[in-house]
Formats: C-alpha cells, structure tokens, sequence
C-alpha cells in the first residue's frame, strides 16, 4: 500500500509542472485523494463490505469532485489532473501509468449487469471532458482528445478526437512524398502535416494539395505532348503564395478613382 502511494505520488511530477513538493501533492491534489480512498473502498468491496465502500465511495465524491466506483480496477501510477467531474464506472479497468483529465466519464450505455464499461492499456492519456463509453477497449498508448466521444474500440498507439470519436494518429505526422513535395512548390508548408493538430481543417488542406498534385501532373504531359507536336511553350516559373494585405481590404475609406461616384437614380412619378 505505501509503495503504491509512493508511485502515485512520484508521477505527478512527472506529468504536472506545478507540482513543487512531495508534501504539497499529498495534501493539496484531490486526484491524489481520490485515489487513496478508491484504494481502501476497493480493498472493503472485495472483503465484503460494499456499502462501507460505497460510504467511503461518497465522501471522496463529495470532498473532491471525483466519482469514483469501488468496483473500478485502477492500475499503478494513475494520475488525475484537476479532477473535477470524473466518474469512472463499476466495471472499468484502468491499466499503468495512465493519466484523466477534468471531466471524463469512463461510462457505460446499457442497464444490463455484467461488463459495461471501458478497459484503458497502458499509458492512456484522456483529455478534459471526454467520454469513453461502453465496454470497448482502449489499447496501449492512445490519445484521446478533449471533449472525443469513443463509443468503438481503439488500437494501440493511436489518436482519437471528435464527436463521435475518430483515429487521426498512429502515424502522427508523417506525410505521403508528394504531399510534401507540392506544398514545397507552391512556397507553402501546410500545417496538415504537423503532428500535433490533426483536425478537419488540416484534413481539407491535405485534400487541396492531392489534388493540386494529380492537375499539375496531367499538365505537365498535356505540356510534354504538345512539345512533342512542335509546340513551342514558355518554362514559367510558379510564383510564391504571398500574404493577404488585410489592411487595404478591410478598409472603411472610399477608394480614390478619379471619378465622380453615381448619383443614386430618382424614382419617376407615377403616371397612371
């Protein structure tokens, strides 16, 4: 029992930058709280004595916001972030070194008896506010993101984001040759392909340079072929994107012509 506290106390550090002192954690983390007590109401669940486990179940709630079921099996080295509106289920099962932010729900979406909620790998990263619901299974290294719902299982090493829940990593970052070899020619670097932000504007932006690529490809024959037939056609050069002048465009000033604005058309008195 204390060398799990001792672990969960110890990765704070590694996952918190505020964390100063071993004894500000203890006594100021309420995920740090939470977990010790679901340790002991656990320990009373399994000896028998689940409405003493859910007593205890009930202040941790109340004391620090976190719900947690005495049921839950939680792995070494689960860490808690902020903590507010976290409720795991009855039967969900966390694996080691995983880490919930404020406001998950690992929930479930039946009222049958048996498994009905998540199973978490190992070194799972859930962002505020996600819910994970039903008995699907996370695997190892998954990123969820903020406010995702995942209702289907989720590979080992993948990213999930959105509504409902969607894998945009495994290969985060990583970008077809082409893709990256147009986005050159144009004087532009996509931010699709960055690793962090896989989102559905990054999607478009990838969709916009496949395409630029398979056009330039067909005019570069249409060019070859007419230069076959004796065509004579001028080496251009494609200019760099620049930016918007958003200043001029925006602009409440008249523009200056030279010439004399219209004078609005005066309605005709009706004859009939």
């Amino acid at each position: 029992m204390w060398e799990r506290l001792q672990e969960d106390i110890s990765c704070v550090f590694e996952r918190d930058p505020a964390a100063r002192t071993r004894f500000e954690v203890l006594t100021t983390y309420p995920g740090i709280h939470a977990l010790m007590m679901h340790r002991l109401s656990h320990a009373l669940s399994r000896n028998g004595l689940p409405w003493l486990a859910r007593i205890l179940a009930n202040i941790a709630r109340w004391y620090t916001g976190i719900e947690i079921h005495p049921g839950a099996r939680i792995g070494r080295r689960f860490f808690i972030d902020h903590g507010m509106g976290v409720v795991i289920g009855e039967t969900a099962e966390i694996g080691d070194d995983c880490t919930l932010y404020h406001g998950v729900t690992l929930g479930g979406t039946s009222w049958d008896k048996g498994k009905r909620h998540p199973t978490l790998g190992n070194n799972v990263v859930i962002g505020a506010g996600a819910k994970v619901l039903g008995p699907v299974h996370i695997g190892n290294n998954v990123r969820i993101g903020s406010n995702a719902v995942v209702l289907k299982d989720v590979v080992d090493d993948a990213t999930v984001v959105g509504v409902p829940g969607r894998v945009v990593g495994g290969e985060r970052g990583e970008q077809p040759e082409h893709r990256a070899a147009i986005a050159r020619k144009m004087g532009f670097d996509a931010y699709g392909s960055t690793k962090d932000a896989p989102d559905p504007v990054a999607n478009a932006i990838n969709n916009m340079l496949d395409h630029i690529h398979i056009m330039d490809q067909r005019l570069e024959d249409m060019c070859r072929g007419l230069k076959s037939l004796g065509a004579e056609m001028a080496d251009l050069q494609m200019p760099d994107l620049g930016t918007c002048e958003l200043e001029s465009a925006c602009s409440t000033e008249p523009i200056e012509t030279g010439e004399e604005p219209e004078k609005p058309l005066e309605s005709s008195p009706d004859n009939s």
